[in-house]
């Protein structure tokens, strides 16, 4: 899955559009690497996004096409 639509599936970024913003201007790492919203996010993954002063990561857990609210959370950890 790519990775704009697993942060927006996974409620992580409330909107696709704003995860694409992000990695197009580069604030999204995965696995410490800058990462384009095409990769292809997979089990294992650390993501890291760079809003403002904070720093925020997350283990991906699962990938799936569709979650519910209740799921969403499921997908990753907080590290």
């Amino acid at each position: 899955m790519r990775l704009d639509k697993y942060l927006k599936v996974s409620r992580i970024i409330k909107r696709r559009t704003v995860a694409n913003e992000l990695c197009d201007a580069k604030h999204v790492a995965v696995n410490g690497k800058t990462a384009r919203a095409s990769y292809e996010v997979k089990p294992g993954d650390t993501i890291e996004i760079q809003t403002g002063q904070s720093l925020r990561r997350y283990q991906v857990l699962a990938v799936a096409e569709h979650a519910t609210k209740e799921s969403a959370s499921d997908m990753f950890k907080p590290l």
